[in-house]
């Protein structure tokens, strides 16, 4: 395990490849920021869906996929007030047991701010089903929730006619997954690459024996769909100067959004404005951690060093003392939800750490072998 020498991220995230000097992808790609002509890529976005809103054939120029957080507010205003566009808000939403009274109060703020939001729900006995399948035999219980998150957009795309997708962020620039990059620096339509949908895919979903009826809402549109309906993604964020985590939180916070209210050292979540929809996340940031060394501030302080507001050396200390932060209320509501005690859920997590980068004692606890900021 290495780091990158600029920022903090190590070289375990899956699909990424540092430079020849060390750098990775995502600080490579934000050297070049101060080269970038925004208006000209401002202008380019302008004929891109210029192109598509003559195509439309329905009032929705195009369709963005929201959760009600900060991205997604951010994206869905700027569309509509700075380009002028009139989307259509798709919003995939999970079962009273998980979604929380903010991430339905998020949603609320979008259709109050006067947009048309299509709300989807997969059948919730599924879906506890899938979670636990997923966490028993991964410890990863967003193995099939993300399938649905990420494929409900394209479907509703598809079932809607509406050929332009945006979406946020360019993970291979951006984040560092290198296997989504597209023929050009907005072009999304190779999102289905990417860490979260790739790993065989549903092929474990059928081998645990579920029904295929069941798994329609899990199923990302094929590439031949893709051509036959002209879809197409676009990732916002290679048109955004200033897209980041916190400057997305100020602009939705301005806009009505509600954010996290507890402490850092529960949700590991620096500034209370990642994934406001649902709780859980914050176990699955801790098991990443487990598994590959980097977390939730992981992600949050790359950002910082990147846009100078905090030094390595202060995100090396962020990082120590909060990467694998997760409240046992939070570890006891899941465990209950997918019928396992808490005692099970940590025999899992201890089966999938990774010994290379962790020791575990005969009572449980873990320490790294590494050293945050240098590696192994």
């Amino acid at each position: 395990m290495r780091y990158c020498s600029h920022c903090l991220q190590p070289d375990t995230r899956p699909g990424t490849i540092f430079t020849a000097e060390g750098i990775c992808p995502a600080c490579d790609y934000f050297q070049h920021h101060e080269k970038i002509d925004w208006q000209e890529r401002y202008e380019t976005l302008i004929d891109l869906t210029a192109k598509f809103k003559q195509t439309s054939r329905n009032k929705f120029d195009c369709i963005i996929g929201v959760s009600g957080g900060k991205d997604s507010t951010r994206q869905a205003l700027w569309v509509r007030d700075k380009l002028g566009l009139n989307p259509l808000l798709a919003c995939l939403t999970y079962p009273p047991q998980q979604v929380t009274k903010r991430g339905v109060d998020n949603i609320s703020n979008l259709i109050e701010l006067g947009f048309d939001v299509v709300i989807s729900a997969p059948a919730p006995k599924v879906w506890q089903s899938l979670m636990r399948e997923g966490f028993m035999r991964f410890t990863n219980w967003c193995k099939s929730t993300e399938l649905a998150l990420f494929s409900a957009v394209p479907q509703l795309a598809i079932q809607y006619k509406i050929p332009l997708i945006l979406w946020g962020e360019n993970p291979g620039l951006q984040l560092g997954d290198l296997n989504t990059l597209g023929r050009t620096g907005y072009d999304g339509n190779n999102l289905r690459n990417m860490n979260t949908l790739g790993g065989g895919g549903m092929d474990w979903i059928i081998d645990a024996g579920f029904a295929e009826k069941d798994l329609i809402p899990y199923r990302y549109p094929s590439p031949d769909e893709f051509t036959a309906q002209q879809l197409q993604i676009v990732y916002l964020g290679w048109f955004l100067g200033d897209w980041s985590l916190v400057n997305n939180g100020m602009y939705s916070v301005a806009s009505g959004l509600k954010i996290r209210d507890d402490t850092v050292e529960n949700t590991g979540d620096l500034y209370g404005i990642t994934s406001l929809d649902e709780d859980w996340v914050t176990l699955n940031q801790m098991i990443k951690y487990y598994k590959f060394g980097f977390g939730r501030v992981t992600d949050y302080v790359n950002e910082e060093i990147r846009l100078g507001r905090i030094t390595r050396e202060a995100g090396i200390c962020l990082v120590e003392q909060y990467d694998d932060s997760c409240g046992e209320s939070y570890i006891e509501s899941f465990a209950n939800y997918i019928g396992i005690s808490v005692e099970q859920f940590w025999e899992n997590v201890h089966g999938s750490l990774n010994k290379q980068l962790f020791d575990i004692n005969s009572r449980g606890r873990i320490t790294r072998k590494f050293k945050v900021g240098t590696g192994l």
